[in-house]
């Protein structure tokens, strides 16, 4: 009997195998190992995977084992379990590593757009017009193969009259900056003989400038010429902009689907063998605590949830006896286990706490874990159940901060460094698409920076926010209520404001 294959209906692919791909040119040892485990459909350990790449002809048993142990396996979205390695779907990697295989089209449909045929270039026998000029220099480089004289000769025929040394300046300067013509040029053409005379202080073609102004036109048009060849060979702009919109409404879609979906986060004590447990109900903000006897009731209450997050989610869900089936798991231990701080090997352990504290600013974001046994083994429930929320409280402020920046925040000394957050799916709006629908709605953000917020009034020190852009529209940053700017890495939440402003 055929069992179903999960991981292709999840990533919504055809039986893919390794022969089909081996010579594609992304494939490597890593992306083979996906197809490796696509293949099959269930986890694999490396030795299996090494023997079917040999079966494959791809390289000798072992060879590929040596290769595979060397191309860090476990990452996303790859998971280890024990000696097993897993394919997780819904990791967004997952579905990228698929494109890139040719093992499934593009998201977006190709859409053909018919260009009119291009305008025919003249010769050099009729005189230029400002659109060929325009068209010609919009963003050009007009230094070294285009002399003074031949861009003033362009535009006085172009123009059709003498023109001010300003007034031509001013011309080729709104079609590009990069030129080197100047007003002070009067000198030189007044001092030689040139194609260019000065009359009145204004700039006029000569009356023998015949031979040069065909190389000014001969010059433009060849110039034109190379700008129509290369926008005939870009895509299309309304191409473009409707993969764009065609890409966001997929996007807005995926995350809306993913913000309706209820989230659970766990909190076990200890994590390998759990006897308490804190369930935190992020969507109403609830917490349960579970102890001894208690621990029976939490595959029923998980079972309410279409997203579990965890230190080692997936050990956890396991003891906890807790099959999660095709929901999503959401790995809140710590992306990163080391950082080197020194060219001589020292290295930083990174550990959960770690991250709290440089991303909320919690400093002793969980209990002692001794402390907390001894509570258990005493039988201080109350004591107990209160150092539990407490801790699940702080891995919740952790895992909203990852939510809204889409990183963790690594300070530590002289470090200051941000970490992606795996729990965070790409389509998932963060700070960036916050501060684009603020500056779109013309409205301020309301944030709350610092230290975590507090559970029972979060928005309790929640201050305004305004969208500002730098000189050059690129960049984006927010300024409070007085004009100073404000440390965005420092937000712990954030939402549009409720009140009316004026901006």
């Amino acid at each position: 009997m055929e069992t179903t294959n999960t991981w292709c209906e999840a990533l919504r692919l055809e039986s893919p195998s390794i022969e089909a791909v081996k010579d594609h040119r992304a494939a490597n040892t890593y992306s083979l190992l996906i197809v490796a485990l696509l293949e099959r459909g269930e986890a694999m350990t490396l030795k299996e995977v090494a023997a079917r790449f040999a079966e494959a002809g791809v390289a000798p048993e072992a060879r590929a084992l040596r290769s595979l142990q060397r191309c860090k396996p476990g990452r996303p979205p790859i998971y280890r379990d024990g000696d097993l390695y897993h394919l997780d779907p819904n990791d967004h990697d997952a579905g990228l590593w698929a494109f890139r295989l040719g093992l499934r089209p593009p998201r977006a449909p190709r859409i053909e757009v018919v260009r009119p045929p291009p305008t025919p270039i003249p010769g050099p026998e009729l005189p230029l017009t400002v659109a060929e000029l325009e068209e010609a220099w919009k963003d050009a480089t007009l230094r070294s193969n285009w002399s003074s004289q031949r861009i003033v000769l362009a535009v006085l025929e172009a123009h059709g009259a003498p023109m001010s040394p300003a007034a031509v300046v001013r011309f080729v300067a709104d079609q590009t900056q990069r030129h080197s013509l100047r007003e002070t040029d009067s000198a030189t053409f007044a001092h030689r003989p040139c194609a260019i005379e000065v009359v009145d202080g204004r700039w006029a073609i000569a009356a023998d400038a015949t031979v040069s102004l065909l190389g000014a036109r001969k010059a433009v048009r060849k110039l034109l010429e190379k700008v129509r060849e290369r926008a005939a060979s870009r895509p299309d702009p309304a191409l473009i902009q409707a993969r764009i919109k065609a890409s966001e409404r997929r996007r807005a879609a995926h995350a809306a689907k993913l913000a309706a979906m209820r989230r659970g986060l766990l909190w076990a004590l200890p994590g390998r063998s759990p006897r308490a447990v804190a369930l935190l109900d992020v969507d109403v903000r609830s917490i349960e605590t579970f102890l001894a006897k208690e621990l029976t009731e939490i595959p029923q209450r998980l079972a309410e949830f279409e997203i579990i997050a965890a230190i080692d989610v997936r050990g956890l869900l396991r003891t906890l006896d807790f099959d999660p089936g095709e929901r999503r798991l959401d790995e809140l231990g710590p992306p990163q286990k080391t950082k080197r701080l020194n060219k001589r090997g020292r290295t930083l352990k990174i550990t959960p706490e770690l991250l709290i504290g440089g991303s909320c600013g919690i400093s002793r974001p969980f209990g002692d874990p001794g402390r907390m046994e001894g509570y258990l083994r005493d039988g201080q429930d109350r004591k107990l159940r209160s150092r539990l929320e407490a801790n699940v409280k702080s891995l919740f402020a952790l895992y909203q901060y990852g939510r809204l920046h889409g990183a963790v925040r690594l300070r530590w000394g002289f470090l200051d460094e941000r970490i992606s957050a795996p729990w965070v799916h790409f389509d998932e709006p963060a700070m960036f698409q916050l501060k684009k629908a603020a500056e779109g709605a013309g409205v301020p953000l309301e944030v709350v920076v610092g230290n975590a917020p507090g559970w029972a009034d979060p928005w309790a020190r929640a201050r305004v926010a305004f969208v500002r852009a730098d000189a050059k529209g690129w960049r984006t940053y927010l300024v409070d209520e007085e004009g100073l700017v404000v440390d965005e890495d420092a937000i712990q939440a954030a939402r549009l404001s409720r009140a009316a402003w004026r901006r």
